[in-house]
């Protein structure tokens, strides 16, 4: 039952795999991008799946919310209700719990969230959120947890890991095993050694088909982060995939996967599009700059996506400064095609053996 994780080759700490789910399959290491309200921003899942992506993310809490899991579940389920046929791995609400803090009560038993659109009360739980997971078909469930913010001193951390815990097993108990689908544990614990190898090693008791690192890219910065990663991922079973959440820019992605993270998500690239900058070979460009107004060539000489193949930096310019929604679709496609295009190199790389010559271009 559940989902399978096959790993193809490695170099060094870093590895290439396969996840097999009900939906399909996923090569790793891969990024996800990020469609919290059933969409992601100004993208077609057709133009999604020519950037090479496999899987996308949704949110328990915005789609309880809105339009509410009993409708998506009416409906189909969220491959059916937004046409994406791929696997989907869905955020628990977890992070809700920190990004929403003065919108929320939290109890042994869950959380209390006060609506951020009409003010209504709701109750998510462990149970709770499980469920939603399930109508909504998500093939990768991730357990409720609270997600510690930065910085945080030692005791809350503690007390915040061990109450994700509690969550954790509720959330194992309360999650329908099936073919091709599966749940993941959460370590928290902040930037604290021994948090994080407790988290861990319970975790790895509880029995889950992957492990995420939370509680990180929440403004730790990227040594701290590593620093993180150097002491917990030496703790996580060698052969479950690895998820890195909310990560983020292509330096740490690259950092992290030599230290063997096989998933990552963030809303970097479609955030970046809608305002105008373009991850390009070398760093990044703002398209609004002036120097760009009458420039007749891509955003990027060496990318072979739609946007760069049909459309020049001059029109992207006015579009982007026009606030034309062609803009934001062009700049978002560009951008998800770029880090597209990084996993795949990296995994080229790591087939190679490659992966450690290879520079933070």
């Amino acid at each position: 039952m559940s989902i399978k994780f096959k790993i193809l080759d490695s170099c060094n700490d870093s590895r290439t795999g396969i996840i097999y789910t009900a939906n399909g399959q996923i090569n790793t290491p891969v990024f996800m991008p990020v469609g919290t309200l059933a969409t992601v921003k100004s993208m077609l899942p057709e133009s999604l799946i020519k950037t090479g992506a496999d899987i996308i993310l949704g949110n328990t809490y915005h789609l309880m919310l809105r339009p509410g899991e009993d409708v998506i579940s009416n409906l189909g389920g969220l491959h059916q209700f937004m046409n994406w046929q791929k696997p989907i791995l869905t955020d628990s609400g977890g992070f809700q719990v920190m990004s929403l803090a003065k919108l929320r009560k939290i109890s042994d038993d869950g959380v209390e969230f006060r609506s951020h659109i009409d003010g209504k009360k709701y109750f998510l739980s462990p149970k709770k959120s499980i469920e939603i997971q399930h109508k909504l078909d998500s093939n990768i469930t991730m357990i409720f947890d609270e997600c510690t913010p930065y910085p945080v001193n030692y005791e809350y951390a503690k007390e915040s890991m061990h109450l994700s815990l509690k969550w954790a097993r509720e959330s194992k108990d309360n999650f329908i095993d099936r073919e091709g689908y599966g749940i993941f544990g959460i370590i928290q614990g902040s930037i604290f050694e021994d948090l994080r190898k407790e988290s861990t090693t319970k975790l790895k008791d509880i029995e889950f088909d992957g492990y995420a690192i939370g509680g990180l890219a929440v403004g730790e910065g990227h040594d701290e982060m590593l620093k993180v990663l150097d002491f917990t991922i030496p703790h996580t079973p060698n052969n479950k995939p690895r998820y890195l959440m909310g990560v983020g820019k292509p330096i740490d992605i690259v950092a992290s996967v030599k230290k063997g993270i096989d998933m990552f998500d963030c809303v970097l690239p479609t955030r970046s599009g809608r305002n105008g900058q373009a991850f390009i070979t070398g760093g990044t460009l703002n398209i609004k700059n002036n120097q760009y107004i009458s420039d007749n060539s891509p955003l990027d000489k060496n990318c072979n996506c739609y946007t760069c193949k049909n459309y020049s930096k001059a029109y992207l310019n006015h579009l982007i400064r026009s606030k034309e929604i062609l803009g934001s679709v062009l700049m978002t496609w560009h951008n998800i095609s770029y880090y597209q295009n990084l996993m795949r190199k990296l995994r080229k790389l790591i087939n190679n053996d490659t992966l450690y010559q290879y520079k933070n271009e």
